[in-house]
């Protein structure tokens, strides 16, 4: 055990894992990197540990956590094959870790330079605009006691018009050749850049956006279910990270 990162309030089922440990939450966060750990799974068979939290508990504000990312946000990644072992914070940078170190064939990124670099914009682009804009439209819309019609104006306006900014990359708008995935040559490669933002977009309607308004979309609307269609990405929305139906992988505090 290292003390750097572990101490005795650091529960046993984190600080005893071998290999790569996940503490999540199945939120759109979390579920990117579900997501790609169940996609690695099918093609290499990589292997690892999972702890569930319930971050209204705000358990990841405890130290033991904070040790491990001092932001308190889920989902970490620990890497206990590094020494001392390696946290990983941040969901853009846990699945570029992942995309290092168990993606040796890049299945799920790009060798081209160029390629790579277009996933890493489309991964930026929802991590930055993206997510802060839909996360913050979900908070002000449906979570915050007093209604504050501006906040809720404005977060509603800037999450479509991201989902406009995707719409424009899938429809190929300014290119005349339509996308199937957000980076790569041609019609373009799942990857990263799609796990990354797949999460967020596909709860629009629970976010509180009606079909109406996501009918200027309708690439957006094709990815979507292009992307639910995946076994692994049902498995990395599923039954493994829900705490009602995996109570033994739930870190209760004390």
């Amino acid at each position: 055990m290292s003390s750097q990162y572990y101490i005795d309030q650091t529960p046993a089922a984190v600080k005893d894992a071998k290999g790569l440990h996940l503490i999540t939450q199945s939120t759109p966060n979390g579920q990117k990197v579900q997501i790609l750990l169940e996609e690695l799974k099918d093609i290499y068979g990589i292997q690892w540990t999972t702890s569930l939290i319930n971050i209204f508990t705000n358990e990841q504000k405890k130290e033991w956590f904070l040790r491990l990312d001092p932001n308190g946000r889920i989902p970490v990644i620990v890497d206990n094959t590094q020494s001392p072992p390696f946290p990983v914070m941040e969901t853009s940078a846990e699945l570029l870790y992942l995309l290092k170190f168990a993606d040796k064939d890049d299945v799920f990124g790009f060798k081209d330079e160029l390629e790579r670099n277009q996933c890493l914009q489309w991964l930026l682009f929802w991590h930055g605009s993206g997510s802060p804009y839909q996360g913050n439209f979900n908070h002000f819309n449906k979570f915050t006691k007093e209604k504050i019609p501006y906040a809720i104006e404005r977060f509603h306006n800037e999450t479509l018009r991201v989902y406009g900014v995707l719409e424009i990359q899938l429809s190929g708008k300014y290119t005349g050749e339509p996308r199937e995935y957000l980076a790569g040559s041609g019609k373009g490669k799942y990857s990263v850049a799609d796990i990354g933002t797949w999460p967020w977009v596909k709860g629009w309607a629970s976010s509180g956006f009606t079909e109406e308004e996501m009918s200027p979309f309708p690439h957006l609307l094709q990815w979507i279910k292009r992307i639910a269609d995946r076994p692994a990405v049902q498995r990395g929305i599923g039954d493994a990270y829900n705490a009602d139906k995996q109570p033994d992988l739930l870190i209760k505090g004390e």
